[in-house]
């Protein structure tokens, strides 16, 4: 049986990270399964609350928790950016792996408290379920943004950091240390890289010991990456690139094949385009040449 929190552990002595890739259907499921499993290295898959209410909570668990035991593979399921204590609730009786308690709009002291009372509830529910808490500003949504918004004033202090997580007892601590959501039209043609504030990466890791999630990944240099991985990220967030992989893929089956109506002939293309760029996050996370 696999559990989540080894598989970190696993990673953090190897100073490598578990690569997490957002699955908005079964495509991206398909592709980054098949992308792990060519490397042999653990994943994860996460669902955002949109995600998850177009797919629905239990089908997603289902569908993961299907595959690991068909295959006894260690790929898990995350509930991401799950903004209420009703919404994580949902996600850990269906068996969700991990939840993402996202209070990071709140101020300080309100985001302890409900975090707090969250890892409470729902570690009642499931033991073995992990718990991320977040501060800080990395913007918003997984897209295309025209500009990239001023996220200086919403860094993650590494004296903010161990309170929260001192206070908390969360399992997972996602910081702001110069990541952002979403991609910019440079980002996408490769022309632009986002960087990233590794000093103070590690500083937090030095001040909290805590297991450090990288959400808003795409995009980000390669170097920056593995320099963050090295002083104490655990977990690296893509979902923006999938996306933009996925789109370019089925835009080039219908041009390819116009008259293909087909789906799964149809989606055969973006499944190959996603694994190409989860195949090389998995390299790059897991140090792997």
């Amino acid at each position: 049986m696999f559990r989540l929190r080894d598989i970190l552990e696993q990673a953090q002595e190897r100073h490598v990270a578990v690569g997490h890739f957002n699955i908005g259907d079964f495509v991206i499921l398909k592709a980054v399964f098949a992308s792990a499993r060519v490397l042999n290295v653990p994943v994860i898959v996460g669902a955002s609350l949109g995600e998850r209410q177009f797919i629905g909570d239990h089908t997603f668990a289902a569908m993961v928790r299907g595959l690991r035991e068909e295959h006894n593979f260690p790929i898990f399921l995350n509930a991401d950016h799950t903004h209420s204590l009703t919404d994580a609730i949902k996600a850990a009786r269906a068996g969700f792996d991990a939840v993402v308690f996202d209070l990071s709009a709140l101020p300080l002291e309100e985001n302890i408290e409900q975090t707090k009372a969250a890892v409470k509830e729902l570690r009642a529910i499931n033991p073995a379920i992990l718990v991320e808490g977040e501060i800080g500003d990395i913007g918003t949504g997984s897209e295309i943004h025209d500009s990239a918004p001023d996220l200086a004033k919403g860094l993650t202090r590494p004296e903010e950091a161990k309170r929260f997580v001192d206070a908390t007892g969360v399992d997972l601590l996602a910081p702001a240390v110069g990541n952002m959501h979403g991609m910019l039209p440079g980002m996408v043609r490769g022309e632009v890289k986002k960087t990233l504030d590794i000093e103070r990466i590690a500083q937090i890791k030095r001040e909290t010991g805590a297991l450090l999630t990288l959400h808003g990944g795409s995009g980000t240099n390669d170097v920056s990456l593995r320099q963050a991985i090295i002083e104490g990220i655990n977990i690296v967030h893509i979902n923006t690139e999938l996306r933009v992989a996925w789109r370019h893929g089925l835009e080039k089956s219908l041009a390819n094949d116009p008259k293909e109506v087909v789906p799964y002939k149809i989606l055969q293309i973006p499944i190959d385009e996603i694994k190409q760029v989860v195949i090389a996050r998995l390299r790059l996370f897991n140090n792997i040449g």
